[in-house]
């Protein structure tokens, strides 16, 4: 278990909470959309990571994984980061978050679970009430930028319909076995990215609501270790 300390971000305003996080789920191939989907597990291929034997899948990772750390630590050069809006069920309320799930991609290619265990997951330290943008869903857009070799560029964009909804990702890990209950939080998923795959030494994420005019954001810097073995 973990305790993280988020700002409850709503239409009334801001407060402060402390969540315990006992289950950290990764949701992977969540695509709403089959084309764009197939275009991410042919990107993944070209890795060397196996294509899914279904959709979605639901892997576990540690809880103490997921972190509002401005830095995460690697081990190697071969991770990078992904954007995906993150579900958190705190006081039987279902909350909405932007979240990175950091990959180790040489590893990915033998163990997609070992390969996500090995590292963070950062997130913005605010969260909105799902309540408050369900009825419009749709309009959310995903957004991610890479440092790499000291240049930002644009990493990811596209809108949340590219994933199947929270209603749909929650019944269908529910059809799987899985308990959403207190304290659980899931990734949901995430986009191509812009230029393929790569390492980047400073990640940020963005989920923006441009009908409540609002943005959650969080940024990390990677740190590399030396691989002696």
């Amino acid at each position: 278990m973990k305790t993280l300390t988020f700002e409850i971000e709503t239409r009334l305003g801001k407060s402060r909470h402390a969540v315990t996080i006992c289950q950290l789920v990764v949701a992977g191939w969540t695509g709403r959309d089959v084309e764009a989907m197939e275009a991410h597990i042919r990107e993944l291929e070209e890795l060397g990571v196996k294509r899914p034997a279904y959709t979605p899948v639901f892997y576990r990772v540690a809880a103490e994984r997921l972190g509002t750390a401005p830095e995460i630590q690697v081990s190697g050069e071969a991770s990078s980061g992904e954007a995906e809006f993150l579900l958190v069920k705190d006081g039987g309320e279902i909350l909405v978050g932007i979240a990175s799930d950091h990959t180790d991609r040489e590893a990915e290619t033998y163990g997609i679970t070992v390969s996500k265990q090995m590292c963070e997951k950062p997130c913005a330290p605010t969260l909105w009430r799902l309540a408050e943008v369900e009825g419009h869903w749709d309009r959310l857009v995903l957004r991610s930028y890479a440092t790499i070799d000291g240049e930002r560029v644009l990493y990811q964009e596209g809108p949340v319909t590219a994933m199947r909804s929270p209603t749909d990702l929650l019944d269908r890990f529910a059809g799987h076995g899985g308990d959403f209950g207190e304290g659980a939080a899931m990734l949901c998923g995430t986009l191509p990215a812009i230029g393929g795959i790569r390492p980047a030494e400073r990640f940020e994420i963005e989920l923006e609501d441009p009908v409540l005019g609002r943005t959650l954001r969080h940024a990390y810097a990677v740190a590399t270790l030396p691989v002696e073995g």
